[in-house]
């Protein structure tokens, strides 16, 4: 899913202008990226966590030529899935095992949590 998709599918939901919804779509991730640099995690709840880690310097290899290289320490990105995201692709995988097995696959909620 593009964020032109997210944008049309809220824009949808919310009966806002695609126009506002991109706006605040982009500003919610401007956000996100704004803290994850300030302050190297963000938590949402139902959703997941965020965090900034520092990878250690390393030797890796080189596929090709199988020469060895060093690798710089860097930072990345890291998301952990909150426990309701992890049922819900957890219920995806019962699904298709079910489905492969000829099966009826169980159901799969998408609405939002209650607040």
């Amino acid at each position: 899913m593009t964020k032109k998709e997210i944008v049309k599918t809220i824009s949808d939901k919310i009966g806002l202008t695609q126009l506002q919804t991109k706006e605040i779509v982009q500003q919610t991730f401007d956000a996100i990226v704004d803290t994850l640099v300030e302050e190297r995690r963000i938590e949402l709840r139902n959703f997941g966590v965020f965090e900034v880690k520092k990878r250690a310097a390393r030797k890796a290899r080189n596929p090709r030529t199988g020469e060895r290289v060093d690798v710089a320490e860097k930072y990345v990105v890291t998301f952990k899935p909150g426990k309701e995201m992890e049922e819900k692709v957890r219920m995806l995988e019962m699904a298709e095992a079910a489905k492969s097995h000829g099966e009826a696959p169980p159901t799969i909620s998408t609405a939002a949590p209650a607040p």
